[in-house]
């Protein structure tokens, strides 16, 4: 079983990463939003699933042990498989599939491309009591960041450094962020700019 990959990324597509591991590189498919995260050329740890299946090897990747566990979860439920379960990632973070467990909301579910109504009345029954999400406020920053993140390295770029130093700048930066810090750009370029140093900036 491979629980977890960390290496460079070669190449970001859709929602199929390809990360080096040992010269070797493996595609991993990965929700839209933590496509948008990964940076070509930077070092990124993507906690991961192995589906196997008679002709078929296929690597899903996740932020966190928290999606990984909810999407271990959703794959129990009877009529759900790995890709409808990516579905239901890339639409709620875990804290929010928590949350319509223990309120019996299935319409969230039915939301999800490939969920159906009666799929999404099961994945509320068949979840019921087996939530057990315990970093709801990290998972909050994830989603927040991307959007986030990408404004920092505009931002950059605009101010003269190369879009791969300013990648490596921001992940670098979002890696030792706290919640609130990583939540606004001014304080994310704050952050990115202490990386990068007055010294590395381009004389284009």
């Amino acid at each position: 079983m491979i629980s977890s990959v960390r290496g460079i990324v070669l190449g970001v597509a859709g929602t199929s990463a390809v990360i080096e591991v040992g010269g070797v590189g493996l595609a991993i498919t990965v929700t839209p939003q933590h496509a948008r995260a990964l940076r070509i050329g930077a070092e990124a740890t993507v906690r991961t699933a192995l589906i196997v299946r008679e002709d078929d090897l296929a690597l899903f990747g996740f932020v966190d042990s928290d999606e990984l566990a909810v999407f271990d979860l959703l794959r129990g439920v009877t009529g759900v498989g790995p890709k409808s379960a990516m579905g239901v990632l890339a639409a709620l973070t875990p804290g929010q599939v928590a949350s319509a467990v223990a309120t019996e909301d299935d319409a969230v579910f039915r939301k999800v491309t490939g969920i159906g109504p009666k799929t999404a009345k099961l994945i509320v029954l068949s979840l019921a009591g087996k939530m057990q999400v315990t970093s709801i406020p990290a998972n909050t920053r994830v989603v927040a960041t991307v959007s986030t993140s990408e404004s920092v390295l505009v931002a950059l770029v605009g101010l003269g450094w190369s879009e791969r130093a300013a990648a490596l700048a921001v992940e670098d930066a979002l890696s030792g962020a706290s919640a609130p810090e990583s939540l606004t750009v001014a304080s994310l370029l704050r952050l990115a700019l202490t990386q990068l140093g007055p010294q590395q900036v381009s004389t284009r």
